[in-house]
C-alpha cells in the first residue's frame, strides 16, 4: 500500500531545529487504483496552479480581514506566497517524501514572516486551511470533470490530505510562536535600554521620540522619578504601588540597588504629597519635578539623593521637604568637614556624654527653640536642658543665639546623622 503523506520528520531553518508535531502513524487506505486517480488530479492541477492561486487569494480578500489588509499593502508578495504554499500542497500529493522538506521550510518561512509582520496567528491558519479546502475542492472537481466513476476512491486520500493540512497548521505555529517570543524579547529588551538611558541621563535627542512611544509617556510633560529600595521581592509590587499616588501614569525600571518610577504628575506637584510608606524596610526616595522626558535623568539624581536621606529602617523622603538635608549629601567631602569642623569637641566626648549633648541638640532645634518642649521629649527638666545647651556653646565655639551659628550646628549635625562613617 502506498501513502501519499509520510511520517514528520524535523527540519532546520537557520540555526533552529523546526519541531513537528507528534501524532500517531495511521496507515492509509489507498490501494493503486486510488493513488492513480489522486495523481492524475493532482498533475491537472499542478498545470492550473496560477488560476488555483488566483482561487485562494480571492478567498482570503473575501473571508480574512487581516489577509484583506495584508493584500492591500503587498499584492504582489501574498499572491507569491500563496502560489509557493499551494505548489507545494499540491506536489506533495504526488511526491511525498521528495517534497516534505521543502514543504515544511516553506510553511515555516511564512510562519516567521507572519509573526515579524504582526498578522494574527489565527489569520494565518485561517489561510493555510482555506488552502487545504481549496486542493480537496480541486480534486474533486478535476476527478468528477474526467472520470466521475472515481470520485468515490477519493474517499480514502482525504485522511492524507488533512493530515499534511494538520502537520503544516503546526509548523506555522511553532514557526510564528518562536519568532514572536524573540520578537517580545527584543521589544522588552529595546525598552529596558531605553528606560536605562532616560535614567542615565545619556538617551540621545533622537531617541525621545521612540522612547515616549515605548514608554506611553508624552515627550514633553512634567516627570518625577520615584526610588524605592529595601523592599522584599515578595513585597515588592506593594512598595512600587504605595510609591506612586493613585490615578498616575508611570513606568518601573529594575535598576541594580534600586527600582525607578517615572511619573508623569502632570499640572500639580501636590500629587508627590500623597506617596504613602511602603511594606516594612522600604525605603522611598521621591525627586522633584522636572520638564520633558530629556531631564528624566536629573530627576534620577534628584531621586536618589533623596533615597540616600531616608531612615536604614524605611520610610519616605520627599527631596522638597528637606533640601538643607539633601545640599549635605550631595556633597559628602563638605558635609563630613563641616560636621568635624563645627561639632568635632563634641564628637571626641565619651560615648555616653557625646551622645546625651547631641541628642539634646537635635531635641532642641526639632522643638523650634523650646526648652520646655525638649525636656519633655527628653523626659527631663528644662533647666537640665539649659545646660547641657550652655556646655554644647563652650565645646563647639557657637551661640545658639545666632542665627547663622544655628544654622551651621543644624546641617553639621544632619552631616552627622547621613554621612557617619
Amino acid at each position: 500500500m502506498h501513502r501519499a503523506v509520510r511520517s514528520r520528520t524535523a527540519i532546520r531553518s537557520g540555526p533552529a531545529i523546526v519541531p513537528h508535531p507528534r501524532t500517531p502513524r495511521v496507515r492509509s487506505l489507498i490501494d493503486a487504483d486510488a493513488l492513480r486517480v489522486l495523481h492524475r488530479a493532482a498533475r491537472a492541477m499542478m498545470e492550473e496552479l496560477p488560476d488555483l492561486t488566483d482561487r485562494l487569494v480571492a478567498v482570503l480578500q473575501d473571508q480574512e480581514p487581516a489577509y484583506r489588509d495584508a493584500l492591500a499593502r503587498d499584492p504582489a508578495g501574498i499572491w507569491q506566497e500563496v502560489h509557493r504554499s499551494l505548489r507545494h500542497s499540491v506536489s506533495s500529493l504526488l511526491d511525498p517524501r521528495g517534497v516534505r522538506d521543502a514543504a515544511r521550510r516553506c510553511s515555516w518561512t511564512i510562519g516567521a514572516a507572519r509573526a515579524e509582520q504582526g498578522l494574527p496567528l489565527d489569520a494565518v491558519l485561517h489561510a493555510f486551511r482555506l488552502g487545504g479546502a481549496l486542493v480537496w475542492q480541486g480534486l474533486v472537481e478535476e476527478t468528477s470533470r474526467t472520470a466521475p466513476e472515481d470520485v468515490r476512491l477519493l474517499v480514502h486520500v482525504a485522511a492524507d490530505v488533512w493530515n499534511f493540512v494538520d502537520e503544516h497548521c503546526g509548523v506555522v505555529t511553532e514557526a510564528y510562536r518562536q519568532v514572536e517570543r524573540q520578537l517580545t524579547w527584543r521589544r522588552e529588551n529595546r525598552v529596558r535600554l531605553l528606560t536605562g538611558a532616560l535614567l542615565d541621563g545619556t538617551s540621545r535627542i533622537s531617541d525621545l521620540p521612540e522612547a515616549s512611544e515605548a514608554l506611553g509617556l508624552p515627550e514633553q510633560g512634567r516627570y518625577a522619578v520615584v526610588a524605592v529600595a529595601g523592599a522584599q521581592p515578595s513585597s515588592g509590587a506593594a512598595a512600587r504601588a504605595a510609591a506612586v499616588p493613585p490615578g498616575l501614569r508611570a513606568h518601573w525600571h529594575t535598576g541594580a540597588d534600586a527600582d525607578y518610577g517615572i511619573v508623569l504628575v502632570g499640572d500639580g506637584d501636590a500629587v508627590l504629597s500623597r506617596t504613602n510608606p511602603g511594606p516594612a524596610g522600604t525605603r522611598i526616595g521621591v525627586g522633584s519635578v522636572v520638564e520633558g522626558l530629556a531631564a528624566v535623568g536629573d530627576a534620577r539624581r534628584l531621586a536618589d539623593t533623596a533615597l540616600s536621606i531616608c531612615p536604614p529602617d524605611g520610610g519616605v523622603v520627599r527631596l522638597a521637604e528637606h533640601l538643607p538635608a539633601a545640599l549635605v549629601v550631595s556633597s559628602p567631602g563638605l558635609g563630613r568637614t563641616l560636621a568635624h569642623r563645627v561639632l568635632g569637641p563634641l564628637l571626641r566626648l565619651e560615648p555616653a556624654d557625646r551622645d546625651v549633648l547631641l541628642d539634646t541638640l537635635v531635641a532642641w532645634l526639632a522643638c523650634d527653640g523650646s526648652a520646655q518642649r525638649a525636656g519633655e521629649r527628653l523626659y527631663c527638666h528644662r533647666n537640665t536642658v539649659l545646660n547641657r545647651l550652655r556646655r554644647c556653646e563652650q565645646l563647639t565655639g557657637r551661640s545658639l543665639a545666632r542665627p547663622g551659628d544655628v544654622v551651621e550646628i543644624d546641617l553639621a549635625l544632619t552631616a552627622h546623622r547621613l554621612l557617619a562613617d
